[in-house]
């Protein structure tokens, strides 16, 4: 995907508050793109969800980091596909940065699916997600503060 990207207009809105979408999702595309998140986004859209995946609602020219970041704090739901390379991503982490933010500050839900990897995996940093954050870790390549995570 290009380094730059603007969010395209939507004819459809939300009716929650101000919320432009209801769900955002987050997921590694390598890992679920074409089979999973499609086959979930598809269903969320026929059923009237507005839903936001990154590749329909970002066009060419703009900031992606900017574009996801507006994204993410106008989405009252998130849905999580946490996939075996999910953590390899430092767009993927970052994205999860955000939505603990903005479970803290506004009290955003969130959906976790857990595609192919072990829920504690996840949650204590083990299996591939210990290798990426070890990863990153040594290239830096993470821009918040990842000891401070649940």
């Amino acid at each position: 995907m290009s380094s730059n990207s603007t969010l395209k207009s939507s004819s459809s809105t939300s009716n929650h508050h101000s919320y432009h979408y209801d769900v955002f999702l987050s997921f590694r595309g390598a890992d679920t793109h074409k089979t999973f998140t499609d086959h979930l986004y598809d269903n969320l859209v026929a059923h009237g969800i507005h839903t936001f995946r990154d590749d329909e609602e970002l066009e060419n020219g703009g900031d992606i980091a900017a574009d996801l970041d507006r994204a993410m704090e106008e989405s009252r739901f998130f849905i999580i596909v946490f996939s075996k390379n999910y953590a390899t991503s430092k767009w993927c982490l970052n994205e999860l940065l955000k939505i603990t933010k903005c479970m803290a500050e506004k009290g955003s839900e969130v959906i976790p699916i857990f595609y192919h990897v072990e829920p504690r995996d996840v949650g204590n940093r083990e299996g591939s997600f210990k290798d990426a954050f070890l990863e990153h870790r040594n290239r830096s390549l993470l821009k918040g503060d990842w000891e401070c995570m649940p």
